[in-house]
């Protein structure tokens, strides 16, 4: 077996034998694409890579990002299976393994494992150290890791999803982090038992952190600009709630992101692409709004919830941080919890060197990318969230890891051609 065939092939040297040490040329790892990441869109890149026969270097802890920035008992309404290039490895395959996989809402901990299953047999020589720099080469890239070795490769795909791109108000930059922090920053909210807790937000990750937190002995303050928008049945089946749902899953695709029909358009990314970018952007926010999920519903009652109220400034108020809302009403807290969101900003992910992140066409942060989840960079090619901007809100769920890997791998092996 050929280094190629290992992802491992070496640039040639071009020092002769007998030559000095000092003169002499180190040999440098070479692969065809390095996957930077090993969340969902990452895994599937390299599997479908592989798949293709392209010699591939994937860096990355499995699902880091999952296992240090999602809160324990946090669910997935609509769990889908990672994309590989035979389908071999399907959530529906893992149930098999692990019955509880078949479990809808899915717990966080089963979707993990999942994935750390999915990478063990499609991805089994993951490289788990850093990559701390990215820096343009002669033919293509050279990536340095942490411990200082450096790997050439032809092709970068950066899957990084959401790392460091946590957005933050203004009113509450700066204040200490014992005070404030993202919903992304807590694995597990046990440590807030006995505090009054305000959470900001009223999406998904602020309902769902806000029960979590009650759940975990904080009382807990819910303040958002609006209603919550609950979707889905509470008790799917039952009653008319569960007919209105029935007929809700019937005119929808399996997978719904957003209202019908644009929930069909959504599950188009190419014909998204298409667009002009300003009636992408309106379909995204559409899609995208807050909303929660309504089996939340049940454990919401000891939640006290500040519907239309945002806050007005922010400032440490004893052991703890006094908010004032638009009303005028003052809100005394040991902490605050900010669910958020995420606002894309490559620049974020700290490892493109300057030279390199200055090549990239972006708008508001997020690349502009051709078809091929390709930037200006030519080989450098980024999928997950920061693909949101150029193809729509599916690159946002696990769900569009089949089509971004599908597009990408194509791209790839006709650019080779």
């Amino acid at each position: 077996m050929g280094f190629e065939s290992l992802g491992l092939a070496e640039a040639p040297a071009t020092a002769t034998i007998g030559a000095p040490v000092a003169e002499r040329v180190q040999r440098v790892a070479r692969c065809d694409v390095a996957v930077i990441g090993a969340g969902p869109y990452g895994l599937a890149a390299a599997a479908h890579l592989r798949g293709a026969g392209l010699a591939t270097r994937t860096f990355g802890h499995t699902m880091a990002f999952w296992r240090r920035n999602m809160p324990k008992g946090m669910k997935l309404r609509h769990a889908t299976g990672i994309s590989h290039p035979h389908d071999s490895f399907s959530l529906e395959a893992f149930a098999n393994v692990d019955a509880v996989a078949a479990i809808r809402p899915l717990p966080i901990e089963t979707f993990i494992a999942y994935a750390e299953w999915f990478q063990q047999h499609a991805v089994p020589d993951l490289d788990r150290r850093k990559v701390t720099r990215v820096t343009p080469a002669a033919d293509g890239f050279a990536l340095q890791l942490e411990g200082g070795e450096v790997i050439e490769a032809g092709r970068v795909v950066v899957a990084l999803g959401l790392k460091n791109q946590d957005f933050r108000p203004a009113p509450f930059i700066g204040l200490p982090e014992r005070l404030v922090s993202h919903s992304c920053e807590h694995d597990d909210f046990s440590h807030f038992r006995g505090q009054r807790v305000a959470v900001i937000g009223r999406g998904q990750s602020g309902c769902e952190s806000a029960v979590l937190l009650h759940e975990a002995g904080a009382d807990v303050d819910l303040v958002a600009r609006g209603p919550v928008h609950w979707i889905g049945s509470e008790t799917p089946g039952r009653g008319s709630a569960g007919l209105k749902w029935r007929l809700y899953d019937l005119l929808n695709p399996h997978f719904t992101i957003g209202p019908f029909p644009l929930s069909w358009l959504v599950m188009m990314p190419a014909l998204l692409h298409a667009l002009p970018p300003t009636l992408r952007e309106r379909i995204g926010t559409r899609c995208l709004r807050p909303a929660a999920t309504a089996w939340l519903r049940p454990r919401w009652g000891g939640v006290r919830f500040a519907a239309g109220r945002s806050v007005r400034d922010v400032e440490p108020s004893g052991a703890g941080v006094s908010l004032r809302l638009d009303d005028g009403a003052r809100l005394e807290v040991d902490h605050v919890l900010l669910a958020t969101g995420y606002r894309v900003d490559i620049a974020k992910y700290r490892m493109l060197a300057p030279e390199l992140l200055h090549r990239v066409d972006c708008v508001d942060g997020s690349p502009v990318l051709s078809a091929g989840f390709e930037s200006s960079v030519p080989g450098l090619h980024f999928v997950g969230s920061s693909a949101v901007m150029s193809f729509g809100p599916l690159m946002r769920f696990v769900a569009g890891t089949g089509y971004a890997a599908a597009a990408l791998t194509r791209a790839v092996v006709a650019a080779g051609r």
